[in-house]
């Protein structure tokens, strides 16, 4: 059994679209892409490099796949780029799309079942990044055992969020954080079963 992490870059009002660049998903007319690029320090490439350097395979919706495609092989000794590019990359879509980058498998069928299927398999770490609509697929069917979230202090007021309307609510502990010299909290959460109510 392996575990499935999910990491995503959000600002404080929960949008996840397009971090890293102005056309990496313009898509609903979003403008702000870019975001993450004026916040990154060293602690935060020492997070990643730790996270990217034991051995895991990539769990990535379709859309997110493109991205990546059109941009990590040709970063082949990029400190991302290289683990990216040696990982496995198992590719969730409705269409049946040709997946050309190395190392990479189209997930079979339903997407939850072939999660699932995966995560019972032996073998590294799956992570998720990016792939907002897999998540919230993921996330119904409880298949998410970790989260890591860079949460960046800005609010956009528009795009893609990870919580989107429709997301089961439930509880998540805090297991780990640590706070960028530039503010960006880093926070690892794990499940935590059903959201329980209270009244003071």
């Amino acid at each position: 059994m392996r575990e499935l992490r999910v990491t995503t870059f959000v600002t404080l009002d929960g949008v996840m679209q397009a971090p890293g660049g102005p056309t990496e998903d313009d898509s609903g007319g979003f403008a702000y892409g870019g975001w993450i690029v004026n916040y990154w320090d060293d602690m935060m490439g020492q997070v990643m490099g730790e996270a990217l350097s034991k051995p895991f395979a990539l769990v990535l919706g379709r859309r997110t796949y493109d991205i990546f495609a059109a941009y990590w092989p040709n970063a082949l000794e990029d400190a991302i780029g290289k683990p990216f590019n040696e990982a496995t990359k198992y590719v969730a879509s409705r269409s049946r799309p040709t997946v050309e980058w190395s190392n990479s498998v189209l997930i079979e069928g339903d997407a939850p079942e072939g999660v699932a299927a995966l995560k019972r398999e032996d073998g590294p770490e799956l992570q998720v990044h990016g792939s907002g609509n897999l998540i919230q697929t993921l996330m119904r069917h409880n298949l998410v055992d970790r989260y890591r979230l860079w949460i960046f202090p800005v609010v956009i007021g528009s795009g893609k969020r990870l919580f989107a309307d429709g997301t089961i609510p439930a509880a998540l502990k805090l297991v780990d954080s640590k706070v960028s010299t530039t503010g960006v909290v880093i926070g690892r959460y794990e499940p935590a079963g059903e959201l329980v109510t209270g009244s003071f």
